[in-house]
């Protein structure tokens, strides 16, 4: 696995991490008045970073970030589970990516066997 691919999964799996603690943390407030929302949003940001190099990438920022209030939509539970869900998915999915790479990685290692 060359190095901008290895900086954009570790980038997203910490991406997606901090996108489920920011939904948890949006899902335990449901019910709190004046509560405002947070977001994780990094994946527009770090497809345009990989265009350009494994620095770029490195540098893209995770945030969370309050909901924009003029909005004044409460959290909703149903939104918040999908987006719960949603991010499990992907980070498993990336995982099952870094495992099939280290299990080649050993084939080819131990030669073939």
């Amino acid at each position: 696995m060359n190095t901008l691919i290895s900086a954009i999964i570790n980038k997203a799996l910490d991406g997606l991490s901090l996108r489920s603690a920011a939904t948890a943390q949006n899902i335990a407030n449901v019910n709190s008045s004046g509560y405002r929302p947070v977001r994780v949003s990094f994946e527009a940001e770090l497809a345009a970073a990989a265009a350009k190099d494994d620095e770029s990438v490195r540098a893209v920022p995770l945030e969370i970030e309050p909901v924009d209030p003029r909005g004044g939509q409460p959290v909703r539970m149903d939104l918040e589970l999908e987006t719960q869900s949603e991010t499990a998915m992907r980070y498993g999915a990336l995982v099952d990516l870094l495992a099939r790479e280290l299990q080649l990685q050993r084939t080819i290692i131990r030669g073939g066997q």
